[in-house]
């Protein structure tokens, strides 16, 4: 049973995603109810028949601490897409301060990109600006959806609305 299922909380908002058999206990269980499933596909057991469900919703509501994503450099150079923010190349990555440490900058979501040895050495201990090298974008703080996004790959597009996608 290969395959992912969006898990949407009471409210219908996206809490996680798990796999097809976990959503189908749940299903079986009572504790959730199919929103969206594949229409040609299902999971058989000799007595019963499931559709292979894509989405299903909580009965109840879990109530949920505020999703943070935790600023680690693994989950920087996942929100760059694995690409130096200077030069676009793929090559041996790291993490650069935008304001230097040195200089007051902090680590937050907002002044740390990723970025190749080569452009964070040639940077130094200047800002983007004093160097010449301009950020092709701008740095953010990811949401929890861009993460499950980004953690799928593609999308299966019944979750797009639930995911604020389109």
């Amino acid at each position: 049973m290969n395959g992912h299922v969006l898990v949407l909380n009471q409210d219908y908002s996206a809490l996680t995603v798990c796999s097809v058999e976990r959503a189908v206990v749940l299903v079986h269980l009572r504790k959730a109810e199919v929103v969206a499933a594949h229409p040609e596909r299902f999971v058989r057991s000799p007595t019963v028949r499931f559709p292979w469900p894509s989405i299903v919703r909580l009965k109840a509501f879990v109530r949920v601490p505020y999703k943070r994503i935790m600023l680690t450099r693994k989950n920087v150079l996942r929100r760059d897409r694995f690409r130096c923010q200077y030069c676009h190349s793929r090559d041996d990555l790291t993490v650069d301060h935008i304001v230097p440490k040195s200089r007051g900058g902090r680590d937050t979501w907002e002044n740390l990109v990723a970025a190749c040895n080569r452009c964070n050495n040639r940077k130094g201990n200047r800002t983007p600006e004093e160097a010449g090298m301009p950020l092709l974008s701008k740095p953010f703080r990811p949401s929890y959806v861009m993460f499950i996004r980004d953690l799928m790959g593609t999308v299966d597009d019944t979750w797009k609305p639930y995911l604020f996608l389109g």
